[in-house]
């Protein structure tokens, strides 16, 4: 029986509460950094507002996996782009919707612009990945144990 790549529910929704998303991309050196993120449809999307050369989505166009960090657990994701106009005009909307306080509504708007609607990114679990399965619990009952998906800490 195949199953698709998806997040577990409680991740998707304290990805759609939070306001910012820890994220790496690539498998080199990066570090983590703060992105908005948009859940629609029960997909995580992703939209760079400034496409730096050396910046996040960059690094995920050569190489298309990372990690996401919730709730102090590290998950495995890959990056996938999306060209559909009807999802990117959804996710634009996802965008103003959640990102719709007075200082924030210039960047959302800007993110729906033609230059950063071209960076939309669909963040899937890699094959490795619990998908949030072990942060279900964590997020329901306040992280009763550590990360199991790092023994790195340092």
């Amino acid at each position: 029986m195949k199953v698709s790549a998806r997040f577990s529910d409680p991740l998707l929704k304290h990805l759609s509460a939070t306001s910012a998303l820890r994220i790496r991309a690539g498998s080199g050196e990066h570090r983590f950094i703060g992105i908005w993120v948009v859940v629609v449809k029960n997909r995580v999307f992703v939209r760079s507002w400034s496409v730096k050369p050396d910046g996040w989505y960059e690094a995920f166009r050569k190489e298309p996996r990372g990690a996401i960090q919730v709730s102090g657990d590290e998950i495995a994701v890959r990056a996938v782009h999306i060209r559909s106009n009807s999802l990117c005009d959804a996710i634009d909307r996802a965008y103003l919707e959640k990102y719709n306080t007075k200082g924030s509504l210039k960047y959302a708007k800007d993110l729906g612009s033609r230059k950063s609607r071209a960076t939309t990114i669909e963040l899937l679990p890699a094959a490795s990945s619990s998908s949030g399965a072990n942060l279900s619990a964590s997020l329901q009952l306040s992280r009763r144990r550590p990360s199991q998906q790092s023994s790195n800490s340092k």
